[in-house]
């Protein structure tokens, strides 16, 4: 029970930061503030970033096996977030998907290494 916990706290941190910075961001580029290039590189960083502090939320939290546990909560994200994709939108398979999932995977991970790292550094 308390995994599930620890998961649906990690989960939750990387919803809340996708959708805030997404709506902050919709908002500067809709009044024109920065340009479609920059609003475009923040499509790719921001799920990053949210993925990294879930990950880094899950390491903290763990005993041990932090990339482990990064590895499961990545996977966990992305299969949420192909189940949508492909629901709503029905993509063609491409290399950059892919690709970015990776990313995604490997940023969860690293997040937890570091997590549990710091959690190590503070006994």
């Amino acid at each position: 029970m308390n995994y599930l916990k620890l998961l649906g706290k990690s989960l939750l941190y990387i919803v809340s930061i996708l959708l805030t910075s997404t709506i902050i961001i919709t908002i500067l580029n809709y009044f024109n503030i920065f340009g479609s290039k920059l609003a475009t590189l923040f499509k790719i960083i921001i799920p990053v970033i949210s993925m990294f502090v879930g990950g880094f939320i899950i390491g903290k939290n763990t005993k041990s096996k932090g990339w482990l546990e990064g590895l499961k909560l990545g996977i966990i994200v992305i299969i949420i977030l192909l189940m949508i994709n492909l629901i709503i939108l029905k993509p063609k398979w491409e290399l950059r998907n892919i690709i970015f999932y990776l990313i995604l995977i490997i940023s969860t991970i690293f997040g937890s290494m570091i997590g549990i790292n710091k959690k190590i550094e503070e006994k």
